[in-house]
């Protein structure tokens, strides 16, 4: 009797329990939305924690690796970088850049090697956020920092246009994906709480920053938005949205009318006690 031909290999699919996929096509989208929509608050929040040449610094879910870039260019020519990401392969070649496919949860990390710790929008998504907190604080060197960027996208409203038909899909689209978010293992409030359980895990000098915006038609937040309606398609998709909703969607967005407040963007520092 012949035996069975085996199984083909599955195809490559998004990582299980994150909702975002580095491989996707989709993937380039949107590291240039958060790229352009959050980069400056990231940076320049980062900037002052004194970060300079010699530092040495962890960047981690690194993603295309745009912050990791900027921290490098700041700690030449003597500092080092190491950016890490389950799918390192977005993140360019810069000098001063080690990258490194790692999963922050499971694979070691050094104690006490590195100034400056930054994650942004990496900790809600892994239900062991706390575990990795405890795991960062070890990383620093005393006195170093950790900064952690998220959002808390319990906050959203359409404000224009006055459309109640449209103002109620925008928020059925935003609670959907704050659905897809958590079915995934995330928590999208999560930003509100970071703060505290930074405290938590031994931080010191925990400071919180709170940041509104308005999104219209033109800006990085709304296209970003617009862009989760098809990197997250099958998954929205299957909490109840319908491919006409979400195409009504993006029509909302690009509507030069369109007004909404941002979800709230926190950046959270922290230290390492000295002692």
């Amino acid at each position: 009797m012949t035996a069975p031909a085996p199984a083909p290999d599955p195809a490559p699919g998004p990582v299980p329990g994150y909702a975002f996929d580095n491989d996707s096509v989709h993937a380039a989208e949107q590291h240039g939305c958060l790229a352009a929509a959050y980069d400056p608050a990231t940076t320049a929040r980062l900037e002052r924690t004194g970060v300079g040449p010699g530092w040495r610094c962890l960047e981690v879910g690194a993603g295309q690796g745009s912050v990791a870039a900027w921290l490098a260019r700041r700690v030449a020519p003597s500092g080092r970088v190491v950016a890490t990401d389950i799918k390192p392969g977005r993140i360019p070649a810069v000098p001063g850049l080690v990258v490194l496919r790692h999963d922050i949860v499971r694979d070691p990390v050094p104690e006490g090697a590195y100034d400056l710790v930054h994650a942004r929008l990496v900790l809600s998504h892994l239900p062991e956020r706390r575990a990795v907190l405890a795991r960062l604080l070890r990383s620093l060197r005393p006195g170093g920092w950790l900064q952690v960027d998220e959002f808390d996208a319990a906050h959203h409203a359409a404000l224009l246009p006055a459309d109640p038909a449209a103002r109620d899909l925008y928020t059925r689209f935003q609670r959907a994906k704050a659905d897809v978010l958590r079915a995934a293992g995330g928590d999208p409030e999560w930003g509100r709480h970071a703060a505290a359980d930074m405290c938590d895990a031994g931080f010191t000098e925990v400071d919180p920053l709170p940041r509104v915006e308005l999104w219209d038609a033109g800006s990085a937040g709304a296209r970003l938005q617009a862009h989760h309606t098809r990197h997250l398609r099958d998954r929205l998709v299957a909490v109840g949205m319908t491919d006409e909703e979400l195409a009504r969607v993006r029509l909302l967005l690009a509507d030069p009318a369109f007004r909404a407040s941002s979800c709230v963007f926190y950046t959270v520092q922290g230290r390492r006690p000295a002692a």
